[in-house]
């Protein structure tokens, strides 16, 4: 996997080739004040690529999750800790939804206006009728910075959670829930 050595302070200064839904991420962070340095790689599709951006970025990149009840009433985007294994039991008990399922392609297109693999805080810009509930696990809720990218997987931005959830989240008028998922590395340590 390429990943262009420099670390970039906000938007390209050449957008030819992007997509329109990266660049208005980098229009409403850029209208909101909200700073934030950016690294451009070649597709990272696992967190195992994502790691390989992290020196660079100087920032944790998070998992974002778009999951669904079996009904596909509920939609929610759960940002966590990349390496943090996931146990829907241990979510769907923390915000009252049973039979969680991982969002079909096709929703995530329909409802946050991004392909697999590029589902990001971001995207929520895309839902204007709040279809999707953001999840924060408390590590990442609790963290100074972030890892994420702006609605596709061939840029990663580092922000600041308190700008976000101060500046963002509030744009969007979106509450997030809050959730404390137990590491399961620890438990299997122990």
């Amino acid at each position: 996997m390429h990943i262009d050595p420099n670390l970039y302070q906000g938007r390209p200064a050449d957008c030819t080739g992007r997509l329109d839904r990266e660049i208005a991420c980098y229009d409403l962070l850029d209208a909101l004040g909200i700073s934030y340095t950016r690294a451009d790689h070649d597709a990272a599709d696992t967190i195992a690529d994502c790691h390989a951006i992290e020196g660079l970025l100087g920032a944790a990149i998070c998992k974002n999750l778009v999951l669904c009840n079996r009904q596909k009433t509920d939609f929610y985007l759960l940002l966590m800790e990349g390496d943090k294994p996931f146990r829907t039991k241990d979510l769907s008990k923390q915000i009252g939804s049973s039979r969680l399922s991982f969002a079909a392609p096709e929703d995530m297109e329909q409802y946050l206006g991004v392909t697999p693999g590029s589902a990001t805080i971001l995207s929520l810009m895309n839902d204007k009728e709040h279809r999707v509930k953001l999840i924060l696990d408390k590590s990442i809720a609790e963290a100074d910075r972030f890892g994420c990218h702006p609605c596709i997987n061939t840029s990663t931005l580092n922000l600041s959670m308190p700008e976000m959830r101060a500046k963002f989240l509030p744009h969007l008028g979106i509450e997030p829930m809050l959730v404390d998922l137990p590491d399961v590395r620890e438990e299997t340590d122990a």
